[in-house]
């Protein structure tokens, strides 16, 4: 769509959420990296795209509390070239889950997990509570994170979560906390406390935008936080966005009065559940319902291809990680949960 149609999109910046209180102790990425919990198993994951991937412990596989559905990986953090994008010469993934069901999004909202070992034989990782600060009074309080955290970004040391109608919620990893009062933390070790969020506006004459799965564009002079919305093919819209952001800050380009204005805008396709570019070239999954496998898209959106059923059921969103010439996906549902990698030689460069 023309530009101006996108000017009509914002992201408005919100304050500095109030700091964690005393008694709650920053250890950063490395320290839960060095402190994984859990192990996975590397596995031949269905559909015909899907090449290398892995499954979660049986617990994770199973669960019907949390859902996996948001990807980045240390490439989005650190960079796209051959002698970056990892940590400490591992490269790293970040998933994101939300507590399905209405009690259980009230208590426990939204986390994250931290895997450590994507190339071993069974890769470890540990799930991380995310929280939004709170105080009553004396008493400093941790208030899980209510999102559905369809896509996430792991940019510098930030980390954009989807936010769905409410706009993006903001974290930095150097704010990862070791809890000792599991209570407080509804038995989570390690916490990621909010630092801030950016509000979704539109004009009075445009539909609210629905950020339900986000991905990061390495162009040649501007990066981009790429947004998208899921909807069914019943739905009024379903569309793709693109969000300057600032190299320097590593968060988005703002200008005087703190709202990013949207550079492009597109129509996607129904039932998107992830986008992400390689190159000019965009890529994006679509599921079909469970026990169907999902699509692959690729091209330009009004013109993308449909590779119909070639991921594994319920793929969500997506990221590229070109030092493996791969993009990276996962699967929902209970039973069917894999992480995976597509090539991009043989289903994305022309």
């Amino acid at each position: 769509m023309p530009d101006d149609l996108a000017s009509r999109f914002r992201l408005a910046a919100l304050g500095p959420l109030r700091e964690l209180g005393r008694g709650f102790r920053r250890v950063g990425l490395r320290a839960v990296l060095a402190d994984t919990n859990r192990t996975g198993r590397r596995v031949e994951v269905p559909g015909e795209a899907a090449t290398e991937g892995f499954v979660w412990d049986a617990r994770d596989a199973a669960t019907d509390r949390w859902w996996p559905q948001g990807i980045t990986t240390s490439a989005d953090a650190y960079g796209h070239d051959e002698s970056s994008g990892t940590v400490d010469g591992r490269g790293v993934l970040l998933t994101s889950w939300y507590a399905h069901g209405r009690f259980a999004r009230r208590l426990l909202g939204s986390r994250i997990t931290v895997v450590a070992d994507v190339d071993g034989p069974a890769p470890t990782y540990r799930h991380v509570l995310l929280v939004e600060p709170v105080r009553v009074g004396p008493v400093h309080l941790l208030r899980p994170v209510r999102v559905h955290a369809g896509g996430i970004v792991w940019y510098g040391d930030h980390l954009f979560v989807a936010g769905s109608g409410a706009g993006v919620r903001v974290f930095r990893l150097d704010d990862l906390t070791h809890v000792r009062n599991r209570v407080r933390s509804r038995g989570y070790r390690y916490v990621l406390p909010q630092a801030s969020a950016y509000a979704a506006e539109q004009d009075a004459d445009h539909a609210p935008l629905t950020y339900s799965f986000l991905s990061l564009d390495r162009g040649a002079e501007t990066d981009s936080l790429v947004a998208g919305e899921y909807g069914t093919k019943d739905s009024p819209t379903h569309r793709l966005v693109r969000y300057p952001l600032d190299r320097d800050t590593r968060l988005l380009s703002c200008d005087e009065h703190g709202r990013s204005t949207a550079a492009e805008l597109h129509d996607g396709q129904p039932r998107m559940q992830g986008a992400t570019l390689v190159g000019d070239t965009w890529v994006v999954t679509a599921s079909a319902g469970e026990g169907r496998p999902g699509d692959l898209w690729v091209g330009r959106p009004g013109h993308l291809h449909r590779h119909r059923g070639v991921l594994p059921t319920g793929p969500e969103d997506i990221a590229h990680w070109p030092q493996r010439r791969q993009v990276w996906s996962l699967t929902e549902w209970p039973g069917r949960r894999w992480v995976f990698g597509v090539d991009v030689d043989p289903w994305v460069t022309p």
